[in-house]
This record gives structure tokens, sequence and C-alpha cells, in this order.
């Protein structure tokens, strides 16, 4: 591989990083290691890079381990150095917890909003997309991605052969922000056991993290979007891809090239989920 395709090595978000005392919870990083074949949607959705063949690159798939939310209500994991058993969480349903979230009070947000954006899609699916929170007219449709980003996260979905239906889409915060503004760390922290239950109950394989927010929320929190985007992150038995958001592509064209070659990794690694 030349020496401008490889990828950095861990740690990739300071150079300051020194272990935690349970390194065990930090992601993973799996770097590319091989060329492949480019997509036949990728004229559809940017013309301008179709002359050029694109390659995409063979991922080393982790090591399969369990899935975060697995659990049921009666099984139990015993904590290293201690005898006595733990009861794990038990798997959510997604209709409490939307009601759960529909009556949530925990930040301001909801006062300001016009309803509750829970999320939509597949509640079984190994695909889920993570945004920042909603727009505009997510808060007046109730639906997640339904703006012009969403439009352009459609055409992306099809570009790489992936249906809508087929993936599960929420967001960091459930309720829209005043004028669109980015939600603040307290206000995502506040929404995020709702976030988490979503993943425990859809028990996804693969999360697609859309924008700095989604990416340091799920992945870490010192995450750079520009540095760590394209690289697949495993945690808790789930393979984490951070990419652009959608709402950066309309303000920059620049940035469709890397969430194009983003996204072929992510159905290459959910074709191969689907055969294994």
């Amino acid at each position: 591989m030349p020496e401008s395709e490889r990828q950095l090595p861990l740690p990739i978000f300071d150079d300051t990083h020194t272990p935690t005392e349970d390194d065990s919870t930090q992601p993973t990083a799996f770097a590319a290691v091989g060329p492949g074949e480019g997509q036949p949607g990728q004229s559809a959705l940017w013309p301008e890079l179709a002359p050029a063949a694109q390659k995409t690159p063979r991922l080393s798939a982790p090591s399969p381990g369990p899935p975060t939310g697995t659990a049921t209500s009666t099984s139990t994991s015993r904590e290293e150095g201690r005898g006595d058993a733990v009861p794990q969480e038990p798997t959510p349903d997604l209709e409490e917890l939307e009601k759960e979230c529909k009556t949530c009070r925990k930040c301001d947000l909801r006062a300001g909003c016009t309803q509750v954006v829970f999320g939509e899609g597949n509640p079984h699916a190994k695909l889920m997309f993570v945004g920042e929170g909603p727009g505009q007219q997510e808060d007046i449709q109730g639906r997640p991605f339904v703006g012009a980003a969403g439009q352009l996260l459609d055409k992306i979905l099809a570009a790489v052969g992936i249906r809508r239906d087929e993936v599960y889409i929420a967001n960091v915060v459930k309720c829209r922000p005043p004028g669109n503004r980015l939600p603040t760390s307290e206000e995502a922290e506040a929404c995020l056991p709702h976030l988490r239950a979503q993943i425990r109950a859809i028990k996804p394989k693969i999360i697609v993290c859309l924008g700095a927010l989604a990416t340091q929320t799920l992945i870490d929190k010192r995450a750079r979007i520009t540095r760590v985007r394209g690289n697949w992150f495993e945690k808790n038995g789930i393979m984490y891809m951070p990419t652009f958001h959608p709402a950066a592509l309309l303000r920059d064209e620049t940035k469709k090239r890397p969430v194009w070659e983003d996204m072929k990794k992510v159905k290459e690694m959910l074709d191969r989920l689907e055969t294994a």
C-alpha cells in the first residue's frame, strides 16, 4: 500500500492520550488493507465522480462479539474480582421508549420545539444512522432526516444500494434546538440515555455517526470528524463508521467524495454481515 494511503495509527484523537483505567471500553480502529471495486450507484448521486474508477478498501472484520443490549431481564454477569451476580439491563421496547421520550423534560429543548422526533425505521435493522438533532422540517413532520439533508441522505443510501426502510435513523437529541443550532454538550448528555436505550432495543451491527456530535457522543468525546471519518471502530460489539453529516455536503461539495468512500465501506461491511 502506498505510504500516502496508510491509515494513521492509534491514538488518532489527541497526541496526549493516556490509557484510562478501563481501556476495554475504548473503541478499536480497523484500517483498510486492500483494494476493491466501486459501487455502480456512484454516478446517480455524484456524476462528477463517475469517470474515475473508485476503489473500495477490503476491511478486516473483527471477531464477532455480543452486541449491546442482547441480555434479557433474567441474564446475569459477574464482575471481575467479585463472586456476586450483577443483573444486566433488559432489552427495551421501542414503543415504550418513545412514550417515555415524549414526556422527557430533562433539558429546555422540549419547551421550544413542536414535537419530539424519536426516530424511525426497521426496529431490527443491522444498520443504524445517528445524526445531531431535528431541523425545522423534522420538527414539523415528527420524522428524522426529511429536510434537504434528509433528501440527500436518501440519495446516498440509494446510490450504494440500501433502502431507507431497511435501516433505522435517529438523532443524538430528539427535540429541535432553537434556530437549528448544534445541540450543547449538556443537551446531548441529557438525551443520551434515550439514544442508548434505542441502540439496546434495535441491536444494530453497524452505526454510522453523521457528523462530529454523533461521533463524539458515541465513539469518543475527543474525536475530530476530519481525522476519524472513514475509519472503523468497534465498541461493545458494534461497528461504528464516522462520516460527515449530509448538511455539511450541502455547504461544501468537496466533502462528497469522502462520504462516498465511507458509504462504500459501510455497504461492504453490511454485505459481509448478511452473508456471514
